[in-house]
């Protein structure tokens, strides 16, 4: 966004004033305790301002804002932002690779090599937008199991059915007891996933938006 477009967005967001409803899409990586927490918030904040939330992965998120269904998004898994959207950071959460006990890779020692990976079945999320149709994120395997569920996927994971990245706050506590198993891959990481706001370069969050923005950040922080 350039200087001008900023300024013509602010000009129209002060004159706006509180929004009629808030419509926001979060990716399905966020932290539900930190979004809980956000909303808890919000919601005796702005008791009469309407909520509509969409949680989606990959490219439906900007899909949604650049459809104009969303004034709002936050995007992690989507590692970039397409034109005509302006962007914030938030955070970033820690990414885990997980097996679970059973996995022939829950048995490596050190680090899991990609000839052992290709072997096994890799769980991979995805969705149905044209900003990622057909591309490929964080794939390392050869026989892919596709889901557009983080909750299945996650299911699949303790079932045994293959292995997979994961938030570490979604599968924190089957780390701690034993149901996954957090393995090493060979080469680069899961790392970290960083979340940033996404809305159009001419219409910045009004009020509440914007306060939420700074509650997801705060309570993250906190």
């Amino acid at each position: 966004m350039n200087d001008a477009e900023g300024l013509k967005a602010k000009a129209r967001s002060f004159s706006a004033g509180l929004e009629p409803e808030l419509s926001i899409v979060v990716d399905v990586m966020f932290p539900q305790g930190c979004l809980t927490d956000a909303l808890a918030g919000f919601k005796k904040r702005f008791a009469s301002t309407p909520l509509r939330l969409h949680v989606e992965a990959l490219g439906a998120v900007a899909q949604m804002v650049l459809d104009g269904r969303c004034g709002l998004g936050i995007t992690g898994t989507l590692p970039f932002a397409p034109p005509g959207v302006a962007t914030e950071r938030l955070f970033s959460e820690k990414m885990v690779t997980v097996v679970a006990p059973g996995s022939p890779l829950a048995s490596s020692e050190g680090s899991v090599t990609l000839r052992e990976v290709l072997d096994e079945t890799q769980l991979v999320l995805t969705d149905r937008s044209a900003l990622t149709d057909g591309i490929d994120y964080g794939v390392q395997g050869k026989n892919i199991w596709r889901m557009a569920d983080l909750g299945a996927k996650h299911a699949f994971l303790r079932a045994g059915l293959g292995w997979g990245h994961m938030p570490h706050w979604m599968v924190a506590d089957d780390l701690a007891s034993g149901r996954l198993l957090s393995i090493e891959l060979e080469g680069p990481s899961a790392g970290l996933m960083p979340f940033q706001a996404i809305y159009p370069t001419n219409q910045l969050p009004g009020p509440a938006g914007r306060w939420l923005l700074g509650q997801f950040s705060n309570t993250r922080s906190g």
